[in-house]
């Protein structure tokens, strides 16, 4: 079997769309709403990847992945390019490459109770952290008094939180404010617990050097013009 490569930018407008690997069900970046249309702020990134490429928000073609599977999918071929809440790592740029940041997402704290206005508030509390995250590390330096219980899912989290089992939890931002717009009485703890940068995952190699090169400019003229963060606050992104 031959292998499989990436389409290079000449390949891409000759096709005459984009093909771009996004998740769903992550509100507020990538999810179905009531029309069971995908939106979100990585569709409205992809769509003006589509426009910066053929001037048509249109032409792109939106392939739903699996967590798992948003890099082996720029890896193999079957998409041009990953926008499915992808932290920029070391271990992860020795397989792709990274546009900028587009995004800082971090870990945060979700609560019920509207008293708790600082991370001060939270110690001797009840948190729920998921196991192996390394948030756990974090929670730990910052609340050492607090009473931390492992999880092994964000639904198991949610659960906890909602029944009162667990006083506050601690995991992605882009995810507890999802939460936030599905669910009302719950409140972020105003501070972020770390940061970190999501990034368009695309190939390497000297032949996409083109494609490279038009999604940096892309995304650096996006934060220029103010419209990333005007996109992010669209979706209720802090």
């Amino acid at each position: 079997m031959l292998p499989v490569f990436a389409a290079d930018l000449d390949t891409i407008r000759q096709r005459g769309r984009v093909v771009v690997a996004v998740r769903d069900g992550w509100q507020p970046l990538s999810f179905r709403n009531g029309d069971d249309d995908l939106v979100g702020l990585e569709v409205d990134l992809a769509r003006g990847l589509a426009s910066a490429i053929f001037a048509d928000p249109a032409a792109v073609e939106l392939m739903v992945v699996a967590s798992g599977d948003r890099i082996p999918a720029v890896l193999d071929g079957r998409a041009d390019l990953a926008i499915a809440g992808l932290t920029l790592t070391a271990g992860r740029q020795r397989l792709v490459s990274f546009s900028p940041p587009y995004y800082l997402d971090g870990g945060a704290v979700l609560v019920r109770d509207p008293q708790v206005q600082s991370l001060a508030d939270l110690q001797r509390r009840r948190l729920g952290v998921l196991q192996g995250a390394s948030t756990v590390a974090v929670v730990r330096h910052l609340l050492p008094l607090a009473a931390l219980t492992p999880l092994a899912s964000y639904q198991e989290a949610f659960n906890r939180l909602s029944t009162g089992q667990i006083d506050g939890f601690a995991g992605d931002v882009t995810v507890l404010v999802g939460w936030q717009q599905n669910h009302s009485g719950y409140y972020l703890v105003p501070r972020l617990l770390s940061a970190e940068p999501l990034a368009i995952a695309l190939p390497k190699g000297t032949q996409y050097t083109e494609l490279r090169a038009l999604v940096n400019q892309t995304v650096i003229g996006w934060h220029h013009s103010g419209w990333l963060e005007e996109r992010a606050t669209f979706w209720g992104l802090p």
